[in-house]
């Protein structure tokens, strides 16, 4: 019996020099040494004559000898491509041990249990699709990382240096959109079973901005966001108007003048012939003016003050009503709705208040007032995240036009966290801003991602159908940690790392830009995505897409700023200087980056997630636990200053505020607040503007929402529920319940 080797399962198989010859030349081809047929003949059985020394040789004792080999006999080029060719495919097996493990831990554990399951907020880990899901998505992930990535954007990757978000869709789609409703809603559109006429009602307005959001969501991997909600529910109002004006007059002439059913649709048509445009609030005196104008009967035109008195009386009273129904719907909806396999919930936002009509006013009025209500048993509703747009002379004031709602904004997200609010005025905003057109508002999706300059078309910096396609986020951490104190080493590593990231970027792009419009049968064939209404249906998306954003992301300044220099930038006004630069010099980069290739290359302050996590983790395992890096569970968010660290709310926003001007691809500040926020709404409220005198573009306040499950009070809940004097665990009389059922209407009722 010839010689033989161990294999890895430990089975015993024959030796064949033919296999080493071929490795070894696999690695030349890849290597700049060209090796000779007599090069290959020689070094093969020198790897031969070392394998006879060897009584039983495993698999890996021999990859350990042809290195050996080449490096013995000088060809170094040839040694390092055959050490990351059996790097690269140890890197398989891997992973594929690690998919096996991954399926078995989605199949068996439970989301509870299971931080894998948990993974995304918004799917239900332990239902049949969201499990399905998971599946898809580890498989995806695996086929990306071995078979698609660059190898070393891939261990860069593996080993923690940068993170690749969703990479599970790297070859489908792209992250994010800011949906412009009223363009979509005014000729119709297609969801692909069928076409959806113009709407006609505040009901059907906002029940299909659900769809819309709903469909996007299917074809896109982040959140879907509309931009313009006022503005756009706006026209849905009017139409309701409209239409129970008419509802009304109806009840009039037959009631009041006694006018017969035939002789009642007969005025109907002529008064609306009369009018062909939709019935405004604050401008009923044109439709008024419009009927005098008509040779209508005597018994008519005596009562035409009076028929049209009642007729607004009537329209508002029952418009406000199919409004507050309507807002309350798309807040259940976005809540309840599933898309992704019925496993998802859309991850929605929506940007209102500074439509300053009475019609945007009513919509965004009701909106806030339901989302005080809460959700059907009272919870606090998580989606729509919505965002109240400040601006000076629209609502920041008091005699501004929609101060009120600005007001009414403050007191919703002091009890329900929502809505976050957005500063127009911020400078960095402010530059895109022209008065009276939405879509150069900043609006923001979601977290934190924005979109409004564009190197790609300057005469296109908007809001409107523009999104993030990709985002990749470098673990800023490590290479503080790698420095050991050395800016100038630091510098250089950050640099090298943002080039690999740029390349990892452009070659997601250049994927992204091979795909059709018909591969998004909503978003391109629909003309959501900018420019997209001009493609037919095999062309490709590439050109529009530029109209998008590439995002460099980072976490853990904090932690980088102690690794450098022993403090982060809440403890130290040296670490507040160094911190900035090493942002502005990130931002520096990426747009030159832009001036380069023509694409908008930006800078995100990246929401940390589970990422924030993983890089520590891995991080504590490789250098140890360091004192202030690597002693958490957590990097710090993004620039923000550590949650642990004891500082005022204004000190905070005042350190924070500076890094929102770099960070263009977004941002977001948060202030955590004790207490029951919604019982001291001036200080709630001085936070709030302090955020937009500093210069913040998006900041939201966080704090305490309990709700106790019987009663059904909201706010803070110590030991004690404020409302029915009740402990955790305790019952309460059904005498008490009905009792607080008469004081307060959000009591559920009592289930018998």
């Amino acid at each position: 019996m010839g010689k033989q080797i161990q294999k890895r399962n430990g089975d015993l198989v024959p030796f064949d020099s033919i296999k080493i010859l071929n490795a070894i030349h696999r690695a030349s081809t890849a290597s700049e040494d060209h090796l000779t047929p007599a090069d290959l003949s020689y070094l093969t059985q020198k790897v031969c004559d070392a394998v006879e020394d060897v009584e039983v040789p495993t698999v890996e004792q021999i990859q350990d000898i042809v290195e050996a080999m080449l490096i013995r006999y000088d060809f170094a080029s040839t040694a390092k491509a055959y050490i990351l060719y059996r790097a690269e495919h140890a890197k398989i097996r891997s992973t594929e041990f690690d998919l096996m493990n991954i399926y078995e831990r989605l199949t068996y554990s439970s989301a509870k249990s299971e931080n894998i399951k948990r993974e995304n907020a918004n799917i239900d880990g332990d239902t049949a699709m969201g499990t399905m899901l998971r599946y898809g998505s580890e498989g995806s992930k695996y086929f990306i990382t071995n078979y698609v990535l660059p190898k070393d954007i891939g261990a860069a990757h593996t080993n923690g240096d940068i993170h690749i978000h969703d990479m599970d869709f790297y070859m489908l789609t792209e992250t994010c959109c800011q949906i412009d409703l009223i363009r979509l809603f005014k000729s119709g559109f297609s969801t692909g079973h069928g076409y959806v006429r113009e709407p006609q009602s505040i009901i059907t307005y906002a029940a299909l901005a659900c769809i819309v959001i709903q469909a996007n969501q299917n074809e896109m991997h982040g959140g879907q966001s509309l931009p313009n909600f006022d503005y756009a529910m706006a026209e849905g109002v009017s139409k309701t108007y409209t239409k129970e004006y008419f509802k009304a007059l109806r009840s009039f002439v037959e009631v009041r003048l006694r006018y017969d059913r035939q002789k009642a649709e007969t005025l109907e048509k002529v008064l609306r012939n009369a009018v062909t445009f939709p019935l405004k609030m604050g401008q009923e005196q044109t439709y008024l003016d419009a009927f005098r104008q008509l040779p209508l009967e005597d018994s008519l035109k005596e009562n035409l003050d009076e028929m049209h008195s009642f007729c607004m009386e009537q329209a508002m009273q029952y418009t406000e009503e199919q409004t507050r129904q309507a807002m309350q719907s798309l807040i259940h909806n976005l809540n309840t709705m599933h898309s992704r396999a019925g496993a998802q919930v859309p991850f929605s936002s929506i940007n209102y208040g500074t439509d300053t009509s009475p019609e945007g006013r009513m919509v965004i009025r009701n909106l806030l007032e339901s989302t005080i209500d809460g959700l059907g048993a009272g919870e606090t509703p998580i989606f729509p995240v919505q965002i109240f747009k400040v601006k000076e002379g629209v609502n920041y004031n008091p005699g501004d036009p929609n101060y009120d709602l600005f007001q009414l904004a403050i007191k919703t997200s002091a009890k329900r966290l929502f809505p976050n609010f957005s500063f127009i005025d911020a400078p960095f905003n402010l530059s895109y801003y022209k008065e009276g057109d939405p879509n150069t508002e900043v609006a923001y999706m979601g977290c934190r991602t924005r979109v409004l300059g564009n190197v790609h078309d300057p005469d296109r910096q908007v809001t409107f159908g523009r999104g993030n396609l990709s985002f990749t986020s470098i673990n800023l951490p490590r290479l503080g940690i790698e420095a050991h104190g050395d800016l100038e080493v630091f510098y250089q590593k950050l640099d090298d790392m943002m080039d690999l990231v740029i390349r990892q970027l452009l070659h997601r792009f250049k994927i992204q830009a091979a795909r059709k419009v018909r591969n998004y049968p909503f978003l391109m064939a629909q003309g959501i995505w900018i420019d997209s209404e001009h493609l037919s249906i095999d062309d490709t998306i590439g050109e529009v897409l530029k109209h998008g954003t590439l995002s460099v992301g980072f976490i853990g300044l904090a932690e980088t700023l102690k690794a450098l220099i022993g403090k982060h930038h809440g403890e130290s006004e040296e670490a507040q200087k160094l911190g900035l630069a090493i942002i502005s010099h990130m931002r520096h980069k990426l747009d030159a980056e832009s001036q380069k290739t023509g694409l908008n290359f930006t800078l995100l302050a990246t929401p940390a997630e589970g990422l924030s996590g993983r890089f520590v983790k891995m991080d504590r395992k490789k250098y140890g636990e360091l004192p202030g890096i690597t002693d958490r569970e957590y990097y710090t968010n993004s620039f923000h200053v550590p949650v642990y660290y004891p500082i005022k709310a204004y000190r905070k926003i005042e350190l924070e505020a500076p890094y929102h001007a770099l960070t263009n691809a977004g941002h977001i500040s948060y202030v955590e607040l004790d207490g029951d926020t919604s019982r001291n709404l001036p200080a709630f409220e001085s936070i709030i503007r302090y955020m937009k005198e500093q210069g913040v573009g998006y900041g939201s306040i966080n704090h305490p929402v309990d709700r106790d499950p019987v009663c059904g009070y909201t706010g803070v809940i110590n030991d004690v529920c404020p409302r029915c004097g009740r402990r955790a665990g305790e019952s309460i009389s059904i005498e008490k319940l009905l009792e607080l059922q008469k004081k307060y209407p959000d009591v559920p009722p009592i289930k018998r």
